[in-house]
């Protein structure tokens, strides 16, 4: 039995252990941290845009995407985000919703206007870019391309005869 105590001890530890993360991400799943002063952004399309992504200034993070909802009357979709409080963003300043590459996700880039105004917490900002779907784009340039060669007339595949056939034997 003075042999067992250890490994029962030692395997009582493990499973506290587990059952502690177990409950420490079951608690905190789906929580996002509000920290930071809200502003908003309307767009017609946000994509694969979801809560929790990046917003990016020249590629660097400045906050996330906190909410997203749709409003009833225009059917756009109407983004929180939450930006770090001393990163501050002038008034006329764009948001775009773009893609980190072919396979990587989605997030929300701020272009930052000139003014000395800053955009205070809560406000809209006044100019957005919606998402861009690849797979339409993809799609259109293959149909168009698909189309294009249907258009030119056919070419002869008889031999041209004559002296402006470019045969040097035929000018003499």
């Amino acid at each position: 039995m003075s042999r067992r105590l250890p490994e029962l001890l030692t395997g009582f530890a493990v499973i506290v252990t587990a059952v502690s993360f177990l409950i420490y991400a079951m608690l905190g799943a789906g929580q996002i941290s509000t920290g930071g002063y809200p502003l908003q952004a309307q767009f017609a399309s946000i994509g694969g845009l979801t809560v929790g992504a990046d917003v990016k200034i020249g590629g660097v993070v400045i906050g996330h995407v906190a909410s997203e909802r749709l409003d009833p009357n225009t059917y756009e979709a109407i983004i929180r985000l939450a930006i770090n409080n001393d990163i501050k963003v002038p008034e006329d300043s764009s948001a775009s919703v773009t893609s980190d590459g072919l396979l990587g996700g989605s997030y929300v880039a701020v272009a930052p206007g000139g003014s000395n105004t800053m955009l205070a917490p809560g406000q809209t900002f006044s100019v957005t870019q919606s998402a861009i779907n690849i797979q339409d784009l993809l799609g259109k340039f293959i149909f168009s391309m698909g189309s294009g060669s249907s258009s030119k007339p056919a070419q002869s595949s008889a031999p041209a005869v004559g002296p402006s056939s470019g045969n040097p034997a035929a000018l003499k």
